[in-house]
């Protein structure tokens, strides 16, 4: 039962939940989160922490000792060493890494040695220039780093700083798009030859829209043979590890987000051919371990190149999957929730690419209505 007023509530599985509102730099919007204890108190210390996160919402109480007494300008690099503790203190591990690793080796070189009063939208668009060769995904994750670091400055030290957009392209979200259904053929008839674990694992890819650290991270205890079904409970990924001489780490972590964790039904087919490699081993592909999504990419790549496909990155199998749902008749809803998604628009914009053959079947069904439309308007003139 939750402490009335407080939005902590005590979990089902013993855990306390405390709630608390704050901004998604990639989503662009206020996002309700939690964080979790073994007791009241400890949630509630949690969320103390993770509430005096940057770009909160407007109601979270300011941080201790802030006043007229606080400097009201200090350098980026201290500001953006807060920030990160901050994140490293209340947020998943893959996600400080991931911002880590952003501010080294993107932000730490142009604006370390600035102090805040210098910041101004222009003169960081400039320095930012060089964004414009990278990918619109990492262009996000630099804005949204710099923004989180700036909106942290902002609340803590009182510090006047713009918000800074990320130029616009001038073009629409570049897609990845998906296999045609003459490279899908390809592909199966390479997948179902000679089968091993790694054609195993693309194919399982295609047949639920896995995404690549889901798959690698699949353990036999997830697999339901029974009920067939497919439970995704945990995610791998390769992240940077500062002052460590391997430099990247293979880490473990809950699924991206909590409409992440979901499960999926497996058709027979996928069932019969995880049951043909079924053994005593904890993960389905990793053995003892989990499997590094570098294998797994490495083989994905030989896979293409034995089924003569031109590359395309391993997500393309999850946007093909999601195609082919709708493209078969599969409701908006339902896909969502199999692929884990926040909401049905992320499905809609981004994961479904009709095919040209798919546009034209219905081109030709409105044909046939206007003919059916235009011999009735005969009929009733005749």
């Amino acid at each position: 039962m939750g402490r009335h007023g407080e939005n902590i509530r005590k979990r089902s599985d013993g855990r306390w939940e405390a709630r608390y509102m704050a901004y998604d730099e990639e989503k662009g919007k206020k996002v309700c989160r939690s964080v979790y204890g073994h007791t009241y108190e400890e949630a509630k210390r949690k969320r103390a922490a993770a509430s005096r996160l940057p770009a909160v919402s407007a109601g979270t109480e300011k941080l201790s000792g802030q006043g007229n007494d606080v400097p009201k300008d200090i350098d980026f690099a201290a500001a953006a060493q807060e920030w990160l503790a901050a994140v490293k203190s209340a947020r998943k591990a893959s996600t400080f890494e991931k911002y880590n690793f952003i501010y080294k080796c993107y932000l730490e070189k142009e604006f370390g040695g600035m102090m805040l009063c210098q910041i101004a939208e222009k003169p960081v668009r400039d320095r930012l220039a060089f964004c414009g060769a990278a990918s619109e995904s990492l262009q996000k994750s630099i804005y949204g780093v710099l923004n989180g670091i700036l909106r942290y400055a902002a609340e803590r030290y009182h510090a006047v700083v713009p918000d800074i957009k990320r130029p616009s392209a001038g073009t629409c979200r570049k897609e990845t798009g998906t296999f045609t259904k003459a490279e899908q053929a390809k592909l199966l008839s390479v997948l179902c030859t000679n089968m091993n674990r790694f054609k195993l694992g693309v194919l399982l890819c295609l047949f639920t829209g896995l995404r690549l650290g889901e798959v690698c991270a699949l353990k036999w205890s997830d697999i339901d043979f029974a009920n067939k079904t497919l439970a995704v409970r945990r995610t791998v990924q390769r992240l940077y590890v500062e002052n460590a001489a391997a430099k990247t780490a293979l880490v473990e972590t809950v699924p991206k987000s909590g409409k992440s964790k979901r499960e999926i039904p497996l058709q027979d087919l996928i069932i019969a051919r995880l049951g043909d490699f079924q053994n005593t081993k904890e993960y389905v592909f990793g053995g003892d371990k989990p499997l590094d999504p570098r294998t797994m990419q490495n083989h994905y790549r030989k896979i293409l190149k034995e089924a003569g496909v031109a590359y395309k990155n391993f997500h393309t199998l999850r946007h093909t999957y999601a195609t082919n749902c709708i493209e078969g008749g599969t409701d908006v809803k339902s896909l969502s929730e199999m692929l884990g998604h926040s909401s049905v628009k992320i499905t809609l914009n981004y994961y479904v690419h009709p095919s040209m053959d798919t546009k034209r079947m219905y081109a030709d069904s409105l044909c046939e209505f206007y003919a059916r439309l235009y011999g009735q308007i005969l009929g009733r003139a005749g």
